[in-house]
């Protein structure tokens, strides 16, 4: 039988440590026939073969975005992005202009609004908003997603300006004049604002509430659909051939079903079950294991349940053991009582359900993890590769327990302050000094025995996985008394390809590039071993092959 695609003169790094380098791969239907050298493989090559020279760049297996939003995130890719924009001038610029463009759109909305957007000492409020438009209702939101800002009209048409009791752990921020300022922080305080976009704030339905839209038109299920199209072929374009898709919600596992089963997407796709801290321990017998038997194909499968235990540090809403640094007695407030999380994670794992859970603060990380080991104590120890997402900050007694647990530090690069073009502040201010050492603390956990997937969180950080990777290997210590955290360009390419596999319970089939497995490969513009970290970003997929289906191709070929 000859190969389908041949790709040769590469430096294959295969993840496969038995035989991690190779010079050509041969690809038949979906699967991986050989991998070897130029000769061997090339030998394989019939009259219809497709054969592509990678002029010595590297191949590796699929990049597996292991933390995202996938509909949020395509949604972004129409909105305005005010990444990298300082200062009331730009930002009033970038509004107006965007606004003089989009005349048809019922509310203005702009992504990536920096924290310290104004100053490092001005937070913005409403009145700066009004000043920028006051005529059409406008939100800009923060880029970890957790907090937005509105203005007077924005706040008035959603019902909100006189404020309103939005849960715990949510807050529309009030004024001294007794009205809200225009600050909102979690989910619960931005929907009445969101709700007015064009899609009706679906895109966050998922992550935000874990339900589903109460009534969605032919048209608008339509549109959705279109935009994550977009969205899928914009990963697609980046080299990833998996994600894992952190909403949970049947809307969102509905259109996808839909979009592989008539014309099939271009990466493969593992959802969870989203579980909120209103919602009955029997949704996940009821819905959770339901939605795991219904959705379980190797494109897209929906097997795990995620969690939110706190906010984020810059809205004061991540949960610390210790007081916040910059306000004593503040805490923060976690979304689930102890005893609450330990029963949805005992009964998940007890149903065959991994758990992931978003954890910020040391104080929620420590509660996760002591979750999970009340999980083992009822359960048994089990093989459940439960994960913590993000770990910004994780207390030291704590690092040896995601080993003692089997814990899986699930981790972005792209969020450290001072990398991908974030601030340092208000961030450390708020983390104080004593936290530093144990903040994005990706090697002390890996050092100590956890095993590490990385991500970007998209639309909370830019979504290129080459652009991730260049930030993890030039992350700088704050201080030069600080411990450097970074992994080895191995290490940190496991974390994206082989790890991310493995964590899916998919290592016997992907994730690495070896006969039999998944024909998932992309090969890119240059020499990633051969090119200084600070370059890295510079490198492009040029092809993109997932399920032994090329889904990107920049170049051709024959």
């Amino acid at each position: 039988m000859s190969a389908d695609i041949i790709i040769h003169n590469a430096r294959i790094l295969t993840m496969d440590d038995a035989h991690p380098r190779a010079e050509a791969i041969a690809l038949t239907g979906n699967r991986i026939m050989a991998v070897g050298s130029d000769d061997e493989i090339l030998a394989q090559a019939g009259p219809a073969t497709r054969i592509v020279d990678a002029n010595g760049a590297t191949v590796l297996p699929g990049f597996n975005e292991a933390h995202m939003h996938i509909f949020g995130g395509s949604v972004a890719l129409g909105e305005l992005s005010l990444f990298g924009v300082k200062g009331f001038d730009a930002l009033s610029k970038a509004v107006r202009d965007y606004a003089a463009a989009n005349l048809h759109l019922p509310l203005l909305v702009a992504q990536t609004a920096d924290y310290t957007i104004l100053s490092e000492t001005e937070r913005v409020t409403r009145h700066h908003l009004d000043r920028i438009i006051a005529d059409r209702p406008f939100m800009m939101v923060a880029p970890d997603r957790h907090t937005a800002w509105a203005n007077t009209i924005a706040l008035e048409k959603a019902g909100i300006l006189q404020g309103r009791d939005v849960g715990i752990g949510n807050e529309i921020v009030m004024g001294e004049d007794g009205l809200a300022n225009g600050e909102l922080r979690e989910s619960n305080a931005m929907r009445p604002v969101a709700s007015m976009s064009v899609t009706g704030g679906r895109e966050g339905l998922g992550v935000g509430t874990g339900g589903d839209p109460v009534h969605v038109t032919p048209e608008e299920r339509a549109g959705d659909i279109a935009v994550l199209k977009k969205g899928l072929a914009y990963c697609a374009s980046l080299g990833i051939t998996s994600f894992q898709n952190m909403d949970g919600n049947l809307y969102q596992l509905e259109m996808l079903d839909e979009i592989e089963k008539t014309e099939g997407m271009p990466v493969r796709v593992r959802m969870p079950y989203h579980m909120k801290n209103f919602m009955p321990l029997s949704d996940l017998e009821e819905k959770a294991a339901a939605w795991k038997a219904r959705f379980d194909t190797d494109k897209l499968r929906c097997n795990f349940v995620k969690l939110f235990m706190d906010g984020v540090t810059e809205g004061e809403t991540a949960v610390f053991v210790d007081d916040y640094a910059h306000k004593p007695g503040w805490q923060g407030e976690p979304l689930f009582s102890g005893a609450a999380f330990n029963a949805v994670a005992t009964e998940a794992n007890r149903l065959g359900l991994p758990v992931a859970v978003h954890a910020i603060g040391d104080g929620a990380v420590r509660m996760v993890l002591d979750g999970y080991e009340a999980a083992i104590k009822a359960n048994g120890k089990r093989d459940m590769r439960n994960r913590i997402e993000h770990i910004e900050v994780v207390h030291p007694d704590d690092i040896p327990r995601f080993a003692e647990t089997g814990t899986v530090a699930s981790m972005q690069p792209t969020h450290p302050p001072g990398s991908a073009g974030l601030p340092l502040e208000p961030y450390l201010t708020y983390i104080g000094r004593e936290r530093w050492p144990y903040a994005f603390a990706w090697k002390t956990l890996v050092d100590a025995g956890a095993k590490i997937v990385f991500a970007t969180d998209w639309p909370v950080s830019p979504l290129p996985p080459l652009s991730c990777i260049g930030d993890a290997l030039t992350r700088k210590p704050w201080a030069d008394d600080m411990p450097d955290h970074r992994l080895t360009l191995h290490e940190t390419l496991a974390a994206y390809t082989r790890t991310s596999a493995w964590v899916e319970y998919m290592e016997d089939r992907k994730g690495v590039l070896k006969p039999g497995y998944y024909a998932d490969v992309v090969v890119l513009s240059g020499d990633v071993e051969a090119t200084a970290p600070e370059a890295i970003a510079t490198l492009s997929p040029v092809l993109t092959i997932c399920d032994g289906r090329v889904t990107f191709d920049a170049r051709g070929g024959r």
